[in-house]
């Protein structure tokens, strides 16, 4: 029962990394990703589609994103999407392909970017916390069930702590080489 616990948190905390992951790929550093846009939905047909299912997203130079839509009509709908968005690029299209230039960052761009990578880091860490405090309680309730002693309780929880404070280290050295990446010119 309580080794059960233990594989649901290390489940849950292997979720959080990758939703981390996930977020830091979205955060640009200067050199062009495909994952930049991975969260751009784009009007389809009264739909919004993810970008990457309606267009194919290629990065010929490090500064350069191509983008080549399936159909031709759907170029204004990308480029407005783009707009919209938060990534602060101006596409250029040429009728049929649609061209994104990413920009060097700018010092004040780059702490930005920090501020926001540090920001996903605390909440990463607040779901970590929150996932310590629910296996907690599943733990001290086999305990109040008479399913574990009082000393198995007390290991358990201690043992959720220490997993606890690896992953917060853990998020800490991700986010740490992600704000390296972000300042290095």
């Amino acid at each position: 029962m309580v080794n059960a616990q233990y594989e649901d948190l290390k489940k849950r905390f292997q979720k959080t990394y990758e939703a981390l992951g996930r977020e830091l790929l979205r955060v640009r550093t200067g050199r062009a990703s495909p994952t930049l846009l991975d969260g751009i939905r784009v009007n389809y047909y009264g739909q919004p589609t993810p970008l990457s299912q309606i267009a194919n997203i290629q990065v010929p130079e490090a500064r350069l994103i191509t983008i080549k839509p399936w159909e031709a009509n759907m170029v204004k709908e990308i480029e407005r999407a783009i707009q919209l968005s938060d990534l602060g690029l101006n596409p250029a299209n040429d009728g049929q392909i649609i061209r994104l230039s990413i920009p060097p960052l700018t010092a004040d761009r780059r702490k930005d970017l920090v501020k926001q990578v540090k920001k996903f880091g605390e909440e990463s860490k607040i779901q970590v916390r929150n996932h310590r405090r629910d296996v907690n309680a599943a733990l001290t309730a086999l305990k109040d069930g008479s399913k574990i002693s009082e000393d198995d309780l007390t290991r358990a929880l201690k043992k959720v702590q220490d997993e606890t404070d690896a992953a917060v280290k853990h998020i800490d050295e991700v986010i740490a080489a992600k704000e390296k990446e972000l300042t290095e010119i």
